[in-house]
């Protein structure tokens, strides 16, 4: 008797008769397997990541397009080797590498950073980068968010911190006070709370701004003057060639009314790209922030849109009532 229960147990074990299936073991020995598009991702952004330290001379300077000359984190500059006492010194003029635009606020953030050498300071600011792109895409798509930003990881510039402060900016409303201390117009996506009537968010926005205005103006207060004579002096300057060619008189109204439209239908996605459209100039780096599309919708979203570009009359005929 004993020994056909034997038997019969048997017959529900594996082949080897002994080894407990994956299925069953518990929890604690269970063994996560990494997503492959995950490890191919990661893989992509170490080398991203060498490369752009590698080629990151500070002395070259790529004014040309097709000059022969090549290095990486030329928007970087703009962001180490701050004189304290005089932040924009040698750094008014907008489209000259080195130039720094923002405000004397983000400066300040920047002062731990600003301590490195070079070398290091450009280690940690590529890794905040593909940070930031890993935050906008999850490991699923990281592979994808680092072909896409790919330009803007190399160059250096603040599209990727722009874009997650946007997307952060409807769950942490506070967010949105880098995008008024950097980029400015790109705050034109605090028309979504006002035209939602969502006052809340709206105010801790503005709020935590002005703190933080009055906190840096009482430190550097010198500084804030200097950047208001900046703003004033390149006012109306179009960027170089590695701008796209469309000026903000045409684009910002665009990107307005799509924010706008968005708004009335809950639609979220339209900020990121919206204030992507109103940024002073939208370089070629700056379509990074097309990125922020993703964590604000779902991949059946994605997929519905998808369609309805590839197949506009079809879409339409399928969503007739």
């Amino acid at each position: 008797m004993v020994c056909a229960r034997i038997h019969a147990c048997d017959r529900h074990l594996p082949d080897n008769g002994r080894a407990m299936s994956s299925s069953s073991a518990p929890p604690s020995v269970r063994v996560r397997r990494l997503d492959p598009r995950f490890v191919v991702g990661l893989a992509m952004a170490v080398g991203l990541w060498v490369v752009v330290i590698a080629l990151s001379d500070p002395t070259i300077n790529v004014s040309e397009p097709f000059s022969g000359t090549f290095a990486t984190a030329q928007d970087a500059r703009s962001y180490h080797g701050f004189d304290y006492a005089d932040i924009y010194a040698g750094r008014a003029a907008w489209n000259e590498i080195g130039a720094y635009p923002y405000s004397p606020a983000f400066a300040q953030l920047l002062w731990p950073l600003n301590q490195l050498p070079w070398p290091l300071f450009v280690a940690a600011w590529t890794a905040i980068l593909i940070w930031a792109a890993y935050r906008l895409t999850g490991p699923r798509l990281f592979w994808l968010g680092l072909i896409v930003a790919a330009l803007e990881i190399a160059g250096g510039n603040i599209s990727l911190l722009l874009t997650m402060a946007i997307v952060e900016g409807f769950r942490r409303p506070w967010t949105w006070s880098f995008v008024l201390l950097t980029k400015i117009l790109p705050g034109v996506g605090l028309l979504w709370f006002a035209i939602r009537r969502e006052w809340r968010p709206l105010v801790i926005a503005l709020g935590s701004t002005a703190v933080i205005v009055a906190v840096s103006f009482l430190v550097a207060p010198r500084a804030w003057a200097d950047w208001i004579d900046l703003l004033l002096a390149n006012t109306g300057k179009s960027g170089t060639w590695a701008a796209i060619p469309l000026p903000l008189v045409v684009r910002g109204p665009i990107g307005v009314a799509l924010i706008a439209w968005g708004a009335l239908r809950n639609q979220r996605w339209t900020v990121p790209v919206g204030t992507m459209l109103c940024l002073p100039a939208l370089w070629y780096g700056s379509l990074t922030m097309l990125l922020g599309v993703l964590p604000l919708t779902t991949p059946e979203e994605r997929a519905r849109g998808w369609a309805r570009v590839r197949h506009p009359r079809r879409a339409r005929t399928a969503e007739a009532p």
